[in-house]
């Protein structure tokens, strides 16, 4: 049998409250988050959290994401960050790396794949685990309980309890690194050059522009130092 969740994760400034959740169904689901977070972070976290809480069933996981930044690290370039020490082909250390390393020991053993889903768009696991997630955010921000949820409730043997984490989860890099976390890990193959069209919307225009200004550097500049 094959257990079908949808993981995702939300952020409501970033880095700011954030949360993480897993969906099945409304009587198996998780959720949990931190004051001070990314939405990258609460991507990752909802997989290891799922992976964790279903280690005790021989089933097979299928995981709906929106996010390409948490499949590709995943099932791409995790084995090339590991082989060279978790750094990427350039030498900088991979963003994330502890939550990476928990992910890389949860999963091995699984039979598992990704399928990558349009966040916002009407799926009814992805957007069930969005509310969810979001909700966690929210208690953060107002400091009032979290909806966690049943936890997984499906197949024999006792589920692995939420993990309790610490009580902010942030990124070591500077904030403004955020912004574009895991959009340009398209090179982990040393190619020898690649021209990278990007298309943003009106805000994500406006603080592109408002990041490099206070940086006092070009957009083009702002954008090739983050790579």
């Amino acid at each position: 049998m094959t257990i079908t969740a949808a993981a995702d994760g939300s952020a409501l400034k970033n880095p700011g409250p954030a949360g993480w959740a897993w969906y099945v169904d409304d009587d198996c689901w998780a959720a949990g988050g931190w004051p001070h977070g990314t939405n990258n972070i609460g991507e990752l976290q909802a997989v290891l959290e799922l992976f964790r809480a279903t280690a005790h069933v021989d089933d097979d996981l299928l995981v709906l994401c929106d996010s390409q930044y948490v499949i590709n690290s995943v099932t791409q370039w995790m084995p090339g960050w590991k082989r060279k020490g978790w750094r990427k082909a350039d030498g900088k250390p991979v963003m994330n790396v502890e939550l990476l390393k928990e992910i890389d020991a949860a999963i091995q053993g699984r039979r598992y794949r990704f399928e990558w889903v349009k966040g916002h768009a009407g799926h009814d696991l992805n957007e069930a685990a969005d509310v969810r997630a979001r909700a966690a955010a929210e208690a953060f921000q107002r400091g009032t309980a979290v909806p966690s949820g049943p936890g997984f409730t499906r197949g024999g043997g006792a589920p692995a309890p939420v993990t309790a984490r610490p009580a902010e989860r942030v990124l070591a890099e500077p904030a403004a690194d955020t912004l574009f976390d895991g959009l340009f890990e398209l090179d982990e193959a040393a190619a020898p050059a690649h021209e990278l069209t990007l298309r943003l919307d009106d805000a994500e225009h406006r603080r592109l522009l408002q990041r490099a200004k206070a940086a006092g550097r070009s957009p083009e500049e702002l954008l090739r130092g983050l790579i």
